[in-house]
């Protein structure tokens, strides 16, 4: 049974990164009918943020991304624990972690070491001033029991680490960047027992890996000169070492790594800007992986299918704005009207736009979509609609050479025109072909009567055509925003 895992480290919220991993993990997973789990790794305790957790799973709901087993909400939101395990949340398994350090040092496989971090902070600076790779020298190695007894009686303070063989290389072929090999004698002494009696990352990793039955492992490729020092670790219990895949880094258009600086980079400010979470997620999966022909739009269950872990790219991924808002603005477009409403409502409750006339509501968001990028632009766009008058200047009126008082008369006209109209006239594509006919048979222009109309209705140089605006507001309102026109005039 194939069995991934996503473990985040609960000390922000969850970068875009990290929702490839965990997409990439999940599909992997899915596509071959076996079990997702999510695991929290908090042993860093200085560099917890309140909410974490709470981020990572609101996320992962708001992609879509569900865990089989492991830490997930119940249908309260509360925090809850799926599976057979008694926890899946690090800081809650330090017993386990304490019983096989304790292992470790009984075969030799691990010491105390007592080194200050002064020591240490000079041994680096001395191997950065000679150009010599930086790590550990193996100062406590070599410690006789006495020695580490009578430190310890002393009250001195250590950290456990693990012995690195000197000879040798360690080899592992990665899913996706091939045979991998590493010297034993360049990689150091890793820290796996911290002084606070927290495991590091590395054994603590290597332990719930193997006791939770991973099989396959999806992790940034600034994983992989860890690994060399976790497969000695698998070597040292006598376990089998799961596959690794390690995946390619997101980079910005100028070829850095994405990092806050340089903007959003967290879900949840994805989500606030406005994205829709199948336009992320179907982004995210081509950072790195394609389907091999020319198709671009995935939904989740679609890539659940089509994923293999054959067709991911070593290379590293560029996270292009531009790509991303041409997906959401995809999305956006296919969307119902009722599915619009629902996406968008919180942003009009935030603008303060809010009507009890669904119908209403549902022409308004509509009549934007195929023109915005994200959710966050609509409101802004349509408040016009919901205004109780329009501020503009009446030089907007007027059309090109004509003037105010043709464009007042053109107005006029029109207005009476329109009151003719009947309930049933009042669509876009009837206005639209009524009121054209209209203007043919005047032999007025175009322009002269159609833009002093939308201006009238939107108040606006730039916005969607009158017949559009007019079947939103309905006919009384039309008439009203028309004659309030005429009146500035």
């Amino acid at each position: 049974m194939i069995k991934t895992r996503f473990a985040p480290s609960p000390t922000g919220f969850l970068h875009v990164g990290n929702l490839k991993i965990a997409l990439y993990s999940y599909l992997f997973a899915k596509k071959n009918n076996g079990t997702f789990m999510l695991r929290i790794e908090d042993t860093d305790r200085e560099r917890l943020v309140e909410g974490g957790i709470e981020n990572i799973l609101n996320s992962l709901l708001w992609a879509g991304i569900k865990p089989d087993e492991g830490v997930s909400f119940d249908e309260n939101k509360n925090i809850v624990q799926i599976g057979g395990l008694d926890s899946y949340i690090q800081s809650e398994r330090l017993e386990i972690y304490h019983k096989y350090v304790d292992e470790l040092l009984e075969k030799d496989h691990a010491y105390k070491c007592f080194c200050s971090t002064e020591r240490l902070a000079e041994l680096r600076e001395t191997q950065q001033e000679n150009k010599q790779p930086t790590g550990y020298d193996g100062h406590c190695r070599k410690l006789s029991i006495e020695e580490v007894n009578t430190k310890i009686e002393a009250g001195e303070k250590f950290v456990v680490r693990m012995k690195m063989p000197k000879e040798g290389v360690t080899k592992f072929t990665d899913l996706v960047r091939g045979k991998v090999e590493f010297k034993n004698d360049l990689v150091d002494d890793q820290v796996i027992l911290k002084s606070d009696g927290f495991p590091t990352y590395h054994l603590a990793v290597v332990v719930d890996d193997h006791l939770m039955e991973i099989t396959h492992i999806f992790r940034g490729e600034e994983w992989l000169s860890s690994t060399p020092k976790h497969i000695v670790l698998y070597e040292m219990f006598g376990w089998t070492p799961p596959q690794f895949a390690h995946l390619s880094l997101l980079i910005n258009e100028q070829k850095q790594k994405l990092s806050k600086r340089h903007g959003d980079v967290s879900v949840t400010d994805f989500k606030e800007a406005g994205y829709l979470p199948e336009a992320l997620i179907n982004f995210v999966a081509f950072l790195g992986w394609n389907p091999g022909d020319e198709r671009e739009i995935f939904s989740l269950a679609e890539l659940e299918k089509e994923f293999s872990v054959e067709r991911i790219s070593k290379a590293s991924a560029v996270f292009s704005r531009e790509k991303l808002d041409w997906y959401n603005s995809q999305y956006i477009k296919n969307l119902s009207p009722e599915e619009l409403l629902k996406n968008v409502k919180p942003y009009l409750v935030n603008a303060n736009l809010t009507s009890e006339d669904t119908e209403f509501l549902l022409k308004a968001v509509s009549l934007e979509k195929d023109r915005v990028v994200t959710l966050k632009e609509i409101p802004e766009a349509i408040a016009f609609l919901f205004a109780e008058s329009l501020d503009f200047d009446v030089e907007l009126l007027v059309w090109k050479k004509s003037n105010k008082e043709d464009t007042k008369e053109k107005l006029q006209e029109v207005e009476k025109f329109l009151e003719t109209l009947d309930d049933n006239d009042w669509t876009i594509e009837i206005l639209e072909e009524k009121t054209k006919n209209w203007i043919a048979e005047k032999g007025y222009g175009v322009g002269d009567v159609l833009w002093p109309v939308r201006v009238s209705l939107s108040g606006k140089k730039n916005s969607p055509s009158p017949f559009e605006i007019a079947n939103v507001l309905g006919k009384e309102k039309t008439l009203q925003r028309i004659e309030t026109a005429i009146n500035k005039i």
